[in-house]
């Protein structure tokens, strides 16, 4: 007997977008690696490339990630060799 069950019909009121065929379904239709989801209402899912480029956006800009020089070598001290 499997641990897990694999879900391949999804329960009413749960929004999904599909990355590849960019449209709004109810329930997963297609494969998880292609959507977002679930959302709680069809007007959720129609905004859900808004939501990941602000999610996007706020996490380039979050100064709690970005606490170190990214340009040079871990660390911030420059190499011996001046790479």
């Amino acid at each position: 007997m499997a641990l897990f069950k694999k879900r391949t019909v999804g329960k009413p009121g749960e929004w999904y977008y599909c990355l590849e065929h960019k449209k709004v379904e109810e329930g997963p239709e297609c494969p998880a690696q292609n959507r977002f989801g679930p959302y709680t209402s069809r007007e959720a899912a129609q905004h859900a490339m808004d939501t990941a480029r602000d999610r996007n956006l706020e996490w380039d800009t979050d100064p709690k990630w970005h606490d170190e020089d990214r340009s040079g070598p871990p660390g911030g001290k420059p190499s011996p060799s001046g790479d």
